[in-house]
């Protein structure tokens, strides 16, 4: 169904500085920034927490649907991509505003069973100017059957001009989990990711791995104006992911040689 007068949620937070340091720590970099300091690209993720009380989540961890994200009768959420526009840089230490509507929300018939796919659509201001507008892709479908084949991952392409190899464990995953208050039990209940969802480890959060992207193609390219990710295989907490560049187009690759994520700045 296509939302003809989207709710809309209103959020106001200031960008602490700490907590941009405490994600820069759990990156792998320095914690060096400071308040003044332009925000890095996606971390606003760190801002604009909505926590709501235990009995209003679900089964995996996130908040029950039926707000801003329609119930579409599925079990499983998975954030499938997104695409960010940035117009004017967010500054450390200063109060910032995010506007959230739900854009669509789609049923359709898979291959494997029912699907849902909703996108939501944030803008984030600061001083009454729109510094960063953000699409979030969002998929949801039914609890995988046991009895099923697990669908074939793409190949990752071998022709980049540069790699960058990135390691992931459960500390660094529930780190992430934290400072994004996200609460979905695959990236950090082993037991859960492995026998309520099918997984073979914890999940590497799709946005963790277009966070290390972002900055990839910002360390050469400069800064962003804009970035789109779409997640095509997840990445197990054991594995080392291989994060590729060939111009502007980016991408993960998994130790066996598939393709996580693609990517373009």
């Amino acid at each position: 169904m296509q939302n003809d007068m989207p709710n809309l949620v209103r959020q106001k937070d200031v960008l602490d500085p700490a907590r941009a340091q405490a994600m820069q720590v759990t990156l792998g970099q320095a914690p060096d920034l400071s308040a003044g300091d332009a925000l890095p690209p996606f971390f606003h993720q760190l801002y604009f927490w909505a926590p709501v009380t235990p009995e209003n989540l679900g089964r995996d961890g996130h908040p029950r649907v039926g707000g801003l994200i329609p119930d579409m009768g599925l079990s499983r959420r998975m954030w499938a991509g997104g695409r960010l526009q940035f117009d004017v840089p967010l500054v450390l230490g200063e109060p910032a505003e995010r506007l959230s509507v739900c854009e669509t929300a789609q049923p359709k018939q898979g291959r494997t069973g029912p699907l849902a796919f909703v996108t939501l659509r944030h803008e984030i201001m600061q001083g009454g100017k729109t510094c960063v507008t953000e699409w979030q892709d969002l998929v949801y479908r039914e609890d995988p059957d046991p009895s099923e084949t697990k669908p074939t991952a793409p190949v990752a392409p071998t022709d980049e001009d540069q790699t960058q190899a990135n390691n992931f464990d459960a500390t660094v995953l529930f780190r992430y989990s934290a400072l994004t208050f996200n609460g979905h039990r695959i990236h950090y209940d082993q037991p859960y990711a492995k026998s309520v969802e099918g997984y073979d480890g914890l999940v590497v959060h799709g946005p963790l791995l277009a966070q290390h992207l972002m900055l990839m193609a910002q360390d050469a390219l400069g800064p962003l104006s804009t970035f789109s990710f779409r997640a095509t295989a997840p990445l197990m907490h054991y594995e080392t992911g291989i994060f590729c560049r060939k111009g502007r187009k980016l991408w993960v690759r998994g130790p066996d040689g598939r393709q996580c994520m693609t990517a373009e700045a």
